[in-house]
């Protein structure tokens, strides 16, 4: 249970933060509203870091699936538990999403916006484009992971100081790659709050894009074993 505890923990955090951002910039009268993409990319920088930090010492914070199946494909996670990390980590993703909108409720209920009440839960590509969008979503990942796996040497757990360059990883996907599709790089990051965003009562909204919610899983998990690929090639 401890995997699952603090993979549900750490993506909660990175989620509440993360898309907590995205609410401030995105919502009628924040006190961010039109902060504008820098504000976004930095803030969620800064939710990785948070969510790695307070994790990492008890599950490794994967924080997402696309890392733990690399991670085991990679040897360095046993399969039979891949799904308790998976589990923990949609868990957190749906948690975290939920405190957003509680915390956000009444500038949900100012914005009339249907388009941005759906960015804070999940992403959408500025141009629609099957194959383009899966390949930035594969390109992305790859960057993470490979990244994740030179930081950490692929060990199952990144230690706590692991945290800042994680997150400037990040920082960095999303200032580079992030145009096209919204770096979701995480399908726990963008199913888990696209199913709250169906679920919750929120006013006005629209419907969750479900046509392009498979992009979002499975570019990340192609995106994840190719880094695994490339890692065991180069090392």
């Amino acid at each position: 249970m401890t995997n699952f505890l603090f993979e549900l923990i750490g993506t909660a955090f990175l989620i509440l933060l993360g898309d907590g951002v995205v609410a401030n910039v995105v919502l009628n009268k924040t006190k961010g509203n039109n902060g504008g993409w820098i504000v976004i990319t930095v803030g969620w920088a800064m939710a990785v870091f948070v969510g790695v930090y307070t994790s990492a010492a008890h599950s490794g914070a994967h924080l997402n699936p696309a890392v733990s199946v690399a991670m085991a494909a990679a040897g360095k996670l046993e399969w039979s538990v891949v799904p308790t990390y998976i589990a923990g980590q949609f868990a957190g993703a749906m948690l975290g999403s939920l405190l957003v909108w509680i915390a956000y409720k009444k500038h949900f209920d100012e914005t009339t916006d249907a388009d941005a009440k759906l960015a804070v839960f999940c992403n959408s590509p500025a141009i629609r484009n099957t194959v383009a969008n899966l390949g930035t979503e594969i390109i992305g990942t790859l960057v993470l992971v490979l990244g994740v796996f030179l930081i950490s040497g692929a060990d199952v757990k990144l230690g706590s100081l692991d945290a800042l360059p994680v997150a400037l990883l990040v920082l960095a996907i999303g200032l580079s790659l992030g145009g096209p599709t919204g770096y979701a790089i995480n399908p726990a990051r963008d199913l888990g709050p696209r199913i709250m965003h169906f679920i919750l009562p929120i006013p006005g909204k629209r419907d969750s894009d479900w046509a392009y919610s498979w992009i979002p899983v499975i570019g990340p998990l192609l995106g994840g074993l190719l880094a695994v690929l490339v890692y065991k090639t180069i090392l």
